[in-house]
């Protein structure tokens, strides 16, 4: 069994039961004791539990705090977003006009985007820009273009607030890649953070279509501010340690669910 695949499982017993313990996960997945705990720490820094003495409990599904730095996530579930940043690119037509969120997940995705022909990239996403606008430097000719919104950086290096919203508005894409800090069936796609939430539907707002990409760890994350139902998804780009549960409610909900292969990422 992969450590997604595993990790995924974890996470639905403490869902389901409110609880796990150590001992019981070594004889459920077959795996160490200190396999175990490997799992429980990498899923408790991405804020899907909290370890206790002995296992881990489950944490409050909603997160109304500040959400963490770019920096502190880029490396969470980073095979996951790996394989969900290549399915996502798969999607990016050349010589088409689209638009990347914050997030690094969408971060992942503009790695993938840098040798696209005649591509056009709107983006709020600082990191996103440096990206490629460098790559652009390299190549001196046919790198994306690059547009960026303007407005006040949040903590996770994403331009928001009304100067940020206001150029948005002003700009028609043909399709927008973005990420999420959490979804589930009722909330839909969530953020901590209101005036990020605000300046992700100015960009739903602007686009043809829209394509959340998010790993098997969002799913049953609640931020503060919803802002998009899942009924609005025309993709939903995860990977292949989705839970069932969630796979059932979003391949009845969105246009179309594509799952990564995280064995070739």
């Amino acid at each position: 069994m992969l450590a997604l695949q595993r990790r995924a499982l974890i996470l639905d017993l403490v869902r389901r039961d409110g609880a796990v313990r150590v001992a019981h996960l070594v004889e459920q997945l077959g795996v160490s004791d200190m396999t175990v705990r490997r799992d429980l720490e990498t899923l408790a820094r991405s804020g899907s539990l909290e370890k206790v003495h002995g296992g881990a409990v489950a944490t409050s599904t909603t997160t109304t705090g500040e959400e963490p730095g770019f920096e502190a996530k880029i490396d969470l579930e980073s095979t996951a977003k790996a394989a969900v940043a290549t399915a996502a690119a798969g999607l990016v037509k050349p010589g088409g006009v689209i638009a990347l969120s914050g997030g690094t997940t969408a971060f992942a995705v503009a790695t993938g985007l840098r040798h696209i022909p005649g591509l056009t990239v709107v983006t709020n996403s600082l990191p996103v820009a440096d990206l490629l606008r460098g790559h652009a430097e390299e190549l001196d000719a046919g790198a994306p273009t690059v547009l960026l919104t303007g407005g006040s950086p949040t903590r996770s290096a994403a331009l928001v607030g009304p100067l940020a919203d206001q150029a948005i508005r002003s700009l028609r894409v043909d399709l927008l890649i973005m990420g999420a800090h959490g979804v589930s069936e009722r909330a839909g796609v969530t953020s901590p953070n209101l005036a990020e939430a605000q300046t992700n539907r100015a960009l739903i707002d602007s686009a043809e279509q829209l394509a959340v990409v998010a790993d098997h760890s969002k799913w049953g994350v609640v931020g503060l501010s919803r802002f998009a139902v899942l009924s609005e998804i025309d993709y939903f780009v995860s990977d292949d340690a989705l839970g069932e549960d969630a796979r059932s409610v979003l391949s009845r909900e969105v246009g179309r669910l594509v799952l990564a292969d995280t064995t070739s990422a």
